[in-house]
């Protein structure tokens, strides 16, 4: 058993849930940027310049760390009565509702509410683009081309059923404590699993890395040979 100071557990949760929060919103940027780069090719470059690119990085994590300050103020101003244990790997808001002894039920549907305005507003985009992006690559008369069009979304594809399946789960609850009861899978699968396979999703999508990544390990081959 692990000890973790109230301080300690309130800038985890606060990280936990503002750096998920920018994680989505660039999920949506991702699949705004897929939407212009299959469905309007010859504009890609000006529509998704440097310029653009920046602001929406700034405006992903300004608004995860300003969207979650609320939520997290108002779960460590609630009065901890209970046993001072978490039953969780990680500070997870549910389970801290659990050791609460203030009548929460207004405090829970707000944030609730704020779950669902951001994983909704973010899925909303990215199901549209992929909505106009699928009836873009069915319209292409090759084969060879469907594939290479839909090679472009794979991987970001991959992320954002993973994400949002495994989000949906834990915070889209009007209950936060019924969902601390059976979320840890799902919690395993967002702070481990998840970010654990974003490099390889991404990269080995990547021709350049692919080229580098074989001369490498032909590199070390030859080098445990010798």
């Amino acid at each position: 058993m692990q000890a973790i100071s109230l301080t300690a557990c309130c800038v985890q949760l606060y990280l936990y849930l503002s750096l998920g929060t920018s994680e989505f919103i660039l999920f949506a940027a991702m699949a705004v940027d897929r939407y212009v780069a299959v469905c309007n090719p010859l504009r890609y470059t000006i529509i998704m310049n440097s310029h653009t690119c920046l602001w929406v990085v700034i405006v992903s994590w300004v608004f995860g760390f300003l969207f979650q300050i609320w939520p997290v103020y108002a779960t460590f101003h609630l009065t901890f009565c209970k046993s001072n244990v978490i039953d969780h790997f990680y500070c997870d808001r549910g389970q801290l509702f659990k050791l609460s002894c203030d009548h929460n039920l207004f405090t829970e549907f707000i944030l609730f509410l704020m779950a669902i305005f951001v994983l909704f507003g973010s899925l909303i985009p990215t199901i549209v683009s992929y909505t106009y992006i699928i009836s873009t690559i069915l319209k292409i008369p090759s084969g060879s081309g469907r594939w290479k069009a839909f090679s472009t979304c794979a991987s970001h594809f991959t992320c954002v059923v993973i994400g949002y399946s495994s989000c949906l789960f834990l915070f889209v609850k009007p209950n936060q404590t019924q969902a601390a009861e059976y979320n840890r899978v799902a919690s395993l699968m967002v702070l481990v699993v998840t970010p654990f396979l974003n490099p390889f999703i991404f990269t080995l999508r990547n021709d350049k890395f692919t080229e580098v990544f074989r001369d490498s390990m032909k590199s070390c081959c030859g080098l445990l040979r010798a």
